[in-house]
């Protein structure tokens, strides 16, 4: 006769269930905390205006665009992410600049579309595409966590065990992976401290690029060799942006090699659902 589970198992089994059926709220928790960590420690917000201006317009946009473009009201997740990542990601004294930026990345999953999916992660393609056009108004954020290492590993703890669980860890560990072989090989050719090259994983911006914007999933290419593919091909065209002194070359990097690996996959590779 089997014995009944324990008490201790029991709990075990209530909080992996609980946490299973809440999974969904991890990323909208955890940017928060890369906001608040970093705006407390190091000001990297210019003030509170400027995000709610950002999350407002984000959220706006998306709840107008499905209502009108696809008759119904979608889910208010990722408009938020969105917000939030603009916030945090560009740096301006004017308001604006985060309205427009939130709305252009909430408009490009409407308007770069093909077989009902969109190309652009949206907030990749909003700030990609305002640093490049509009520098004179904004700056990309360029804060460091420094000598904070408890700040950096719960940051870092936290994202891999999200990635993890969305079953997107490889495509973040393939992707450090390459941007420090890179590191080490921009070393040798230009003679810069190993250290200064690979300080920028060290940042907020770095942590929203490698546990968000590279691991989205209605952006990603299908499968698991695939998707690990096209991060080491975007590490390797930053890696050339970075050698041209491009100060955001991850942001450029993942515009031209992100819609262009999901068009490519999509239109030659849509036999089978997505992963």
């Amino acid at each position: 006769m089997e014995s009944s589970p324990s008490k201790s198992t029991k709990a075990r089994y209530s909080i992996a269930r609980w946490t299973d059926r809440n999974f969904k709220y991890a990323p909208q928790i955890f940017i928060t905390v890369i906001l608040i960590a970093g705006h407390f420690k190091f000001g990297i917000l210019n003030s509170y205006w400027s995000i709610i201006a950002a999350v407002t317009a984000a959220i706006a946009t998306e709840l107008l665009l499905s209502r009108v473009l696809l008759k119904k009201w979608k889910n208010l997740q990722s408009a938020y992410i969105t917000g939030i990542s603009v916030g945090i990601l560009i740096r301006s004294t004017m308001i604006w600049p985060y309205i427009v930026v939130s709305a252009i990345s909430i408009m490009s999953k409407y308007v770069f579309r093909f077989k009902e999916h969109h190309l652009f992660n949206p907030s990749n393609f909003g700030v990609s595409w305002m640093l490049f056009t509009a520098s004179w108004s904004v700056a990309g954020l360029s804060v460091q966590w420094g000598n904070d290492l408890l700040s950096m590993s719960v940051i870092w703890a936290l994202g891999l065990v999200i990635v993890w669980k969305a079953k997107r860890l490889h495509i973040t560990l393939t992707y450090v992976a390459s941007f420090i072989l890179f590191a080490y090989l921009r070393t040798i050719i230009l003679g810069t401290p190993f250290y200064s090259e690979l300080s920028p994983l060290t940042g907020p911006m770095y942590q929203l690029f490698i546990f968000f914007m590279i691991t989205d999933p209605p952006s990603n290419v299908r499968n698991r060799g695939p998707q690990m593919l096209v991060v080491f091909l975007v590490a390797l065209v930053e890696f050339f942006l970075r050698m041209n002194d491009m100060i955001y070359a991850p942001f450029y990097a993942l515009f031209l090699v992100g819609p262009t690996a999901k068009l490519i996959d999509l239109k030659w590779f849509s036999g089978k659902d997505q992963k």
